[in-house]
Parts: structure tokens; sequence; C-alpha cells
């Protein structure tokens, strides 16, 4: 027994100075990664051409302005209240949260494949010798078996750490998705709240107009009683209140679909989420623009965009592996005997150990192609970061493009306002002296009614171009936020899986 135990112990020598070696000769198969160069502008051409003193300026890394609950900076407590019942309830939100959960399972998945195999197979069979041949060797016997398998792939060409590489920066980029798809969701909610608001603007609005027309109507028809106007005029007043009236009430059904929109953003019922009429009262907050090359680490979904190039650079090293031979070392170890009273007798014992080598031969070009095929994937993935960089300085572009030129439109049109309502008193004054139609009047209270509108669509859209840059921006997000992979390993109990 001596002897068996030292030929046992020579032989898991040798394995474990196979295993050594074989770690020590372990390769990383596979191109190194950097980061695509983009083109990117050394400052945003608009902000020399902005006329918005004030309104946006340099931000710098470490600004606490620029980061987390960016509506707050609107100042106003029901888009607050929104906003948070949001984060919560968004479906949207909520789906892409359960992406996370499962890509940082995977890469759980991949690296379980770092350690060993062990299988458990007790058996108790009855078996019968067959003595078809003539030979009198038939008999019936039982086996007790009780073996534990283990196998194990020593990882010799990296292919378990690019494995484990790729599935985390799949994870990282599933996390900065979902902060995309949060992200988008909130300037959607922020963006239908201001529209809402401007049709309760419009809604003030128009029931001003439907007063004053209601007095025109009443002074035409004093007029008409005295002898000093006609009939024509008090129908033309009459029809201009009459479709006054129906375009006030016309308003609510806009409203009423941003209400719901609002509803649905924030994962309620439209009819359980009801919003008091307020006017358009709030103005365009600060915002932090920063330089261009910030603009890399703020975007989500750059960050997202870039994390699929460096998982498909992974991907092409996985690929590569196939070239090389793999290495299985297996063992078993349990007890097997003819007898239940002696099965766990210590020469019931069995046991197995051994490597084995795999390689293949000949596959007609197959692991080539899927080379070639995961390089083309990572072209792809390349000109897709370099086009989400380019679409993201386009929207800070336009954004900054929109509120200077909406900010000159609003002078404007306050400019025409007031020269409207000029025009207006002069056309009452002309008209009740009898020298003009009542014509004039209608012409006159259109133009300014047409200016209103304007004007309040104008400030709505710089709100909403406020919001639009923030989300180009970022809204406060960097990349910094993204899990290392060790924090990746860990379980999630609660289910959530991001920084928020």
């Amino acid at each position: 027994m001596a002897g068996t135990s030292t030929n046992i112990a020579s032989r898991t020598t040798g394995i474990a100075l196979v295993c050594g070696m074989a770690l020590l000769i372990a390769c990383n198969i596979g191109p190194k990664y950097t980061r695509p160069s983009t083109p990117v502008p050394p400052t945003y051409k608009e902000l020399g051409a902005s006329n918005l003193e004030g309104t946006w300026q340099p931000a710098h890394p470490q600004d606490s302005a620029a980061r987390g609950k960016w509506w707050e900076r609107f100042g106003d407590p029901q888009l607050n209240a929104l906003e948070e019942k949001l984060n919560i309830s968004n479906q949207n939100i909520a789906a892409a949260a359960a992406g996370v959960v499962a890509a940082r399972a995977m890469i759980r998945e991949a690296r379980a494949q770092y350690f060993p195999g062990i299988t458990g197979n007790p058996g108790i069979t009855n078996s019968h010798l067959s003595t078809a041949f003539g030979q009198s060797i038939g008999a019936t016997f039982t086996t007790y078996s009780l073996p534990l398998e283990a196998s194990w792939e020593p990882d010799l060409w990296g292919r378990i750490r690019k494995t484990v590489s790729a599935n985390t920066f799949a994870a990282q980029a599933s996390i900065a998705d979902l902060e995309n798809v949060r992200l988008a969701a909130q300037a959607d909610l922020a963006a239908d709240y201001y529209e809402l608001r401007a049709q309760d603007a419009l809604k003030q609005l128009f029931d001003s107009t439907v007063r004053a027309y209601a007095e025109a109507l009443e002074l035409t028809r004093d007029l008409y009683k005295a002898g000093l106007g006609n009939d024509e005029a008090v129908a033309q007043s009459e029809a201009q209140w009459k479709a006054a009236q129906a375009q006030d009430t016309n308003l609510g059904v806009i409203r009423a679909q941003y209400e719901h929109a609002i509803a649905l953003l924030t994962g309620q019922s439209p009819s359980s989420l009801s919003i008091p009429e307020q006017t358009l009262t709030a103005s365009l907050p600060s915002i932090p623009v920063g330089i261009p090359s910030e603009l890399l680490e703020r975007r989500p979904d750059i960050a997202a965009a870039e994390r699929a190039v460096a998982q498909a650079n992974a991907q092409i090293g996985i690929a590569q592996t196939a070239f090389f031979p793999t290495v299985t070392l297996g063992a078993s170890l349990g007890l097997q005997s003819l007898s239940i009273a002696k099965w766990f007798e210590w020469p019931s014992r069995v046991w197995s150990v051994g490597p084995a080598l795999a390689q293949t031969v000949f596959d007609a070009g197959l692991r080539k192609a899927t080379v070639q095929q995961f390089q083309a994937s990572y072209d792809q993935t390349v000109a897709n970061y370099r086009e989400t960089v380019l679409t993201a300085f386009q929207q800070v572009e336009d954004s900054l493009a929109a509120l200077r030129i909406l900010n000159t439109v609003i002078e404007q049109q306050d400019s025409a306002i007031e020269s409207a309502g000029r025009s207006l008193q002069e056309a009452e004054v002309r008209y009740k002296t009898g020298i003009d139609p009542y014509l004039n009047v209608i012409a006159a209270q259109t133009t300014l009614l047409s200016d209103q509108q304007a004007a309040v669509s104008s400030r709505m859209q710089r709100m909403v171009a406020g919001v639009q840059l923030i989300k180009a921006l970022g809204g406060g997000w960097d990349s910094s936020r993204l899990p290392s992979e060790t924090e990746l390993r860990k379980p999630l109990p609660d289910g959530s899986g991001v920084k928020r």
C-alpha cells in the first residue's frame, strides 16, 4: 500500500508540474486595445457667436453644479417631483436595469471557467451476463458506485480571460445604455412638461383674448344700436369672438396629450395623473458647457459605443485562440464495489487522472473566416463610435444655435407685440370715430394675437432647447461612474446594478 501511495503522489506531483508549466507558458492572444481616435474640435463654434451672456459658461471637471439632478437647476418643484417619480417607475429604465443585471451575471459565468468542474454520479446497477454463447458464465450482480469526476481547461491562450474581458465591456456598455435611456426619459419628461406649461400660457392668453373680443362685440352692438355702426361690424366681431372661443377650447386637446405622455414616462396610468394649470414663468438657468473633449467622458451613449469597441476587440482575440490546441486535465475518484457492505472500504477505491489535448487539423477555413468576421465587427463598432461622437458634437452645436437664435427671436417678438398693441389702439380709436371700418380693428387684433402666440411658442422652444443642451452634454453623467471589473463581479441583491 505504501508503494501505491508513492505512485499516486508522484503522479500528482507530475500533473501539478504540468499545470504549472502550462500556466507559465500561457500567453495572451489577440490585438491590444486602444480607444479609437476621433476628430475633436478645440471649442464649440456657437460659443463664439453667442449673444446670451451668462446663459452658458465653461465647466470644470469638479463642477458639482453639472452633476446629479440637473432638472433642479430649473427651480420648479412640480418638475422635480415628476423627475423623481420617473427615476423610480419608468418602465424603459426598469427594462434597461434588468439588462444590466443579466450582463453582470454573464461576467460571473465566464469567470467560472477559471475553475475545474466537478460532478458526482452515484448509482446502483443490477447486471446480468449473457449465456447465449454456450458458456456457463451467466450471472447476475449488483454494482455500487460513487464516482466524482473533475475536469479543468488551463487558460493557455487567454481565451477565458478574453471572454471575461468581453463580458465586462458588454456589462459596462449595458450600464452606459441604461444611463442613456434614463437621460433620454428625463429630458423627454422635461420637454413635455414645458410643452404643457406653454399650453397653459396659451390658455391664459386665449382666455383674456376671448374676454377682450367679448367686450369688443358689446361695443359694436352699442354703436350699432346708437346708429353709429352697422350690422356688418357686429357680425364680424361676433365671428371673431366665436372663433377665439373655439381655439381656446381646442387647446385642451394638446394639453391632455402632454399630460398623458408625462404619466407614461412616470410609470402611471394617464387617468391617475392630473397636473394643475400654471403659466410658463420659468427662466433658462445657467448651463455649464465645457470644452468638446470633455464630451467624450460625459455622454453615456459615447461611453456605450466605446465599450462596444473594446468588446469587439476582445472577441477577435477569442476567435484567434481557436488556432491553438486545447488542453484538458481530467480526474476521477470514487468507490465501486459488488457488495454494499464493502462499498466504503479502502480496496473499493477507483481513480484515474490524466491530460488530454485536442487540436483541429482541418476546418476548411472556418477559423480564419471567424476571425475575419470579428475583425469586420470591430471595424463596424469603430465607425459607430466615431459617428456617435460626431452626432454628439452636432447636437450640442444645434442646441447652442437654437438658444442663440431664439434669444434674438424673443426680443424681436416682444418688440412686435408692443407695436401690434399700439396699432390696435389706433385702429379702435379710428373705428369709434367712424374713420375706418371695423375690419381694420379685426386685422389689428389678429396680428396682436398671432404675435403673442409666437412669443409663448418661442419661450417654450427656448426652454426645450435648454433641456436638449443639457441632454446633449450628458446631463451631468461621466464615464468615471462606470463600475470596474471587480465591482461588476459582485452579485446584486437589490437587482439595481448601477450607480445612480
